[in-house]
């Protein structure tokens, strides 16, 4: 959890602004929901390992007693907890609100999030989430919605080149049905393959070995895995999903990627379609149902959000299904990488005074510029002139004026800082 000092938070908030209004540009609507839900939903089994990263609040007035009976349950020293991600919260709150929203539902969420991580670079404890969510629609327009209004907010931060890989959780499953691994060993395999990035077909197969998952379906997945492929993997088309699966893929899952792709290339004519099916992309959220993305882009070798659908999270709410699908980019990373934009405000000016100028004046030739749309900071002038010049360039500041005992606001002269 990290202070935030005034230029990086200057910074911070010109970049949710960007993704703020282009969200809201694509027919997004901002909700806000408390930081706090209740410990049984954060621990419903649906948050996958995040589940694990939650801050439990302690309940109320316990005394030592009940605290030393209740040692060995954590769900019996806790009630509440600080929120993992914006998802369960926003299931929650759909149950809640259903009869005064609408039939499909567009919701914003951008709101900090809290996970006991061990901190790293661009992975805090505390950080800030962009989500857009659509609830109510089943077909492949809500993935496409959320896919192009994602492209459009990086191409909005100047991050063009971005790309989405996309898979299909029941093609994953279909997939290892057709290697003959069991029901019960699916989800550990999934686990397994989600690390195909990091230790290589080789360290995958024998990580599955080891875990002495059936043994003619690991034969099976490593033949496939080290397999020529029939079809090129560029393009989203039927013919290069199915070349890059194994043969017989379901034909409803195939035709709800490729339109989807068709969907999206609409969206951008005349530029490449930027997605890329992966088989093997897995995400390892408990709570997804169907198509799967990660949002990558040409400049970082990690994704910088992803989502899915989650068709069966709202449903253990509100008692009935309900078709929902979110896509969240992740704030931490993608500010690191517009760190070279221009954070300075043109209308943003420093008047430096000398120590006997009446506060009367000051606020007199500060208000007047404010009135005009300009932002306004008063510095005492101090023997080291340049530092202070230096240090509110460093804080958006672009133009600076000194003001002396009597002078009218009307005369004071604005000079460039730098």
């Amino acid at each position: 959890m990290r202070d935030i000092l005034p230029a990086e938070k200057s910074r911070r908030e010109r970049v949710l602004t960007v993704i703020r209004d282009r969200y809201r540009a694509h027919g997004f609507d901002e909700i806000e929901t408390p930081v706090m839900e209740e410990y049984a939903r954060l621990h419903a089994g649906i948050g996958g390992d995040n589940e694990k990263l939650a801050f439990n609040v302690m309940k109320r007035g316990l005394d030592a007693e009940a605290i030393r009976a209740a040692a060995d349950s954590p769900a019996s020293l806790t009630d509440l907890g600080l929120r993992y991600d914006l998802t369960v919260p926003l299931a929650r709150y759909y149950a809640s609100h259903r009869a005064e929203l609408p039939t499909v539902f567009r919701a914003i969420q951008i709101a900090p999030v809290w996970r006991a991580e061990r901190p790293q670079k661009g992975r805090y404890r505390q950080f800030m989430q962009c989500d857009i969510d659509i609830i109510g629609d089943a077909s492949s327009r809500a993935e496409a919605e959320l896919i192009v209004a994602s492209l459009d907010t990086l191409d909005a931060l100047e991050l063009t080149g971005a790309s989405v890989r996309i898979n299909d959780r029941r093609a994953l499953i279909w997939m290892l049905e057709s290697f003959g691994f069991s029901e019960t060993e699916r989800p550990g395999v999934l686990i397994t393959i989600d690390k195909l990035d990091k230790v290589g077909a080789d360290g995958v197969v024998a990580e599955l070995r080891s875990r002495e998952a059936t043994a003619p379906a690991v034969d099976a997945f490593e033949i496939f895995l080290n397999r020529e492929h029939a079809v090129d993997g560029g393009g989203f088309g039927d013919q290069q999903i199915r070349g890059m699966l194994p043969p017989g893929a379901p034909d409803e899952i195939v035709d709800h990627l490729v339109s989807l792709g068709a969907a999206v290339a609409s969206a951008r004519p005349g530029a490449d379609v930027p997605l890329v099916f992966d088989p093997f992309l897995v995400r390892g959220m408990g709570y997804y149902t169907g198509t799967i993305f990660e949002l990558a882009h040409p400049s970082v070798t990690y994704s910088l959000g992803g989502g899915g659908r989650y068709d069966g999270m709202i449903g253990r709410f509100l008692g009935q299904e309900v078709p929902a699908v979110g896509f969240s980019i992740g704030f931490e990373r993608i500010v690191d990488l517009v760190d070279s934009q221009d954070s300075t405000d043109a209308l943003a000016v420093v008047i430096v005074h000398d120590r006997d100028v009446p506060t009367a004046e000051l606020l007199a030739a500060k208000s007047a510029l404010v009135a005009d749309g300009v932002r306004v900071r008063l510095e005492q002038r101090t023997k080291n002139l340049k530092g202070l010049l230096e240090r509110a360039a460093s804080d958006g500041y672009r133009q600076f004026a000194t003001l002396q005992a009597g002078q009218a606001p009307d005369t004071l002269d604005l000079k460039p800082l730098s």
